[in-house]
């Protein structure tokens, strides 16, 4: 299966899950989905960054994915740490760079 074609799945199912997400302002796009490894980085944007349950959606993420996809074995959500959002805001699997440290201790 091609890279692209996981990528779209999982774009399709990202989407699905929107409305939760959207539902607290949140965004999310697919950023990787490597059929050969098995695995699939998603980011979390607009009000994810600093949200208090930012770090139990992306748990949901991970669990739902690899259980909803035989190919997916790793799964990883980063969250940005500014809550910025405009016309780099990730929004419905699409959007653009988001700036993220990995120094907080809830960063995925």
């Amino acid at each position: 299966m091609s890279q692209e074609s996981l990528k779209r799945r999982v774009e399709s199912w990202m989407t699905g899950q929107m409305p939760i997400i959207q539902m607290h302002g949140g965004r999310s796009v697919v950023r990787e989905a490597d059929p050969d490894t098995g695995t699939v980085t998603v980011e979390l944007g607009g009000a994810c960054a600093g949200c208090g349950i930012s770090d139990l959606t992306a748990q949901n993420i991970k669990r739902d994915m690899i259980v909803e996809f035989d190919d997916v074995d790793e799964v990883h959500v980063l969250v940005p740490s500014t809550g910025e959002q405009g016309d780099s805001t990730v929004e419905g699997g699409r959007g653009g760079e988001l700036q993220h440290a990995t120094e907080h201790p809830n960063h995925f």
